[in-house]
């Protein structure tokens, strides 16, 4: 594998991702989960600018295509609102059964990836997916 395949960074992604459960499980003990949710996006905001200026990666706002602007904008509300649920969802309840349900996010995945994306809905992809509904309910009931 190389430094860019994707699975590599998929995979980081899934160990943050456990990680930002236990991490904000712990956190939102004591704080209000907006709080929460906000003092993390700060963070995030600050780390990324670190990357992005180490790297050199700044660009003039009118280089920009307003199209892609458009659509990350719209991804950062809903991030946000996930963040939001999720802080909310982790304060409220157990770590071990809020993140196989939000880990449903895969299956909606799936299934707007084929509605919007043209990507196959092949037998492997649909076992997958099911096999996920059916793991996200085992685990939180």
């Amino acid at each position: 594998m190389q430094f860019n395949d994707w699975r590599i960074f998929a995979f980081g992604s899934a160990i943050f991702a456990a990680l930002t459960a236990i991490f904000g499980k712990i956190g939102v003990t004591s704080m209000n989960s907006n709080l929460a949710t906000f003092f993390r996006t700060i963070v995030i905001l600050v780390v990324t600018a670190a990357i992005i200026s180490f790297r050199k990666e700044w660009r003039p706002p009118e280089s920009l295509d307003s199209r892609s602007l458009a659509f990350l904008a719209l991804s950062g509300i809903a991030t946000g609102a996930s963040w939001l649920c999720y802080y909310r969802a982790l304060q409220l309840g157990p770590a071990s059964k809020v993140a196989p349900v939000d880990k449903l996010s895969v299956v909606l995945v799936i299934i707007l990836a084929i509605l919007f994306l043209g990507e196959q809905a092949t037998l492997k992809t649909i076992l997958g997916g099911l096999l996920i509904v059916a793991g996200s309910i085992i685990l939180a009931i």
